[in-house]
């Protein structure tokens, strides 16, 4: 991948009982230059089902208007939400359908629909997982599994989960160069999309100390 293109990331997703939390920081880098201080690796999807990004940022927020697209015109023709499944389904194929010349990604793609709270992660060539629990990409993942691994539970609620993801990214940010600058955090419930407010994310990593 030619350095000059915008990548380095770490993203986070979480299953809990009462929805899902989607997080990243905000460092974007090209090579050893850190690009962007507060890149956007976050997007909304639809009302309640949101989409996080690590790798190359022009690819990415081209896979984020075509899914964006199909979703809205799914609502209109049928009047009806499309599902998570059937998002992460359409990715993959618009993912391997590229396989000679892919988009340079890997995708969290997760929400609350009628099947309840749920996340699939998704490759550069279109491999597509349901995340069951706890998930990470990009070149701070390993850090990130350590923390949500030794502190994920299955009864886990969401603001639970944005406090473990805040730790997470928090400890990763002080190990890898390609991930810094800030958080997002965002809580998807069955009625709401939240993004968390920079003022209670920097309270909570004022509880974690050092």
């Amino acid at each position: 991948m030619d350095d000059n293109i915008l990548k380095g990331t770490t993203t986070i997703g979480l299953v809990c009982k009462d929805g899902v939390v989607l997080a990243s920081e905000q460092r974007a880098t090209m090579g050893y230059l850190i690009a962007s201080k507060d890149a956007q690796k976050i997007y909304k999807i639809d009302d309640t089902v949101g989409m996080t990004t690590a790798g190359a940022v022009g690819d990415a927020q081209r896979l984020v208007r075509v899914i964006s697209v199909e979703s809205s015109l799914h609502r209109m023709r049928t009047c009806e939400p499309m599902t998570v499944k059937a998002m992460a389904n359409l990715l993959s194929s618009v993912l391997g359908a590229q396989r000679m010349m892919p988009f340079y990604v890997q995708l969290l793609l997760g929400g609350v629909d009628k099947s309840g709270p749920c996340i699939y992660s998704l490759d550069a060539l279109g491999g597509r997982l349901e995340e069951r629990k706890a998930v990470s990409t990009g070149s701070g993942s390993p850090i990130a599994y350590g923390i949500l691994e030794d502190r994920y539970r299955e009864d886990i609620t969401t603001d639970e989960g944005a406090d473990l993801a805040v730790r997470a990214l928090h400890n990763v940010m002080k190990r890898d160069s390609a991930s810094g600058d800030g958080i997002d955090v965002i809580i998807i419930t069955k009625d709401q999309y939240i993004q968390m407010h920079e003022d209670d994310i920097k309270k909570k990593i004022g509880e974690l100390g050092n």
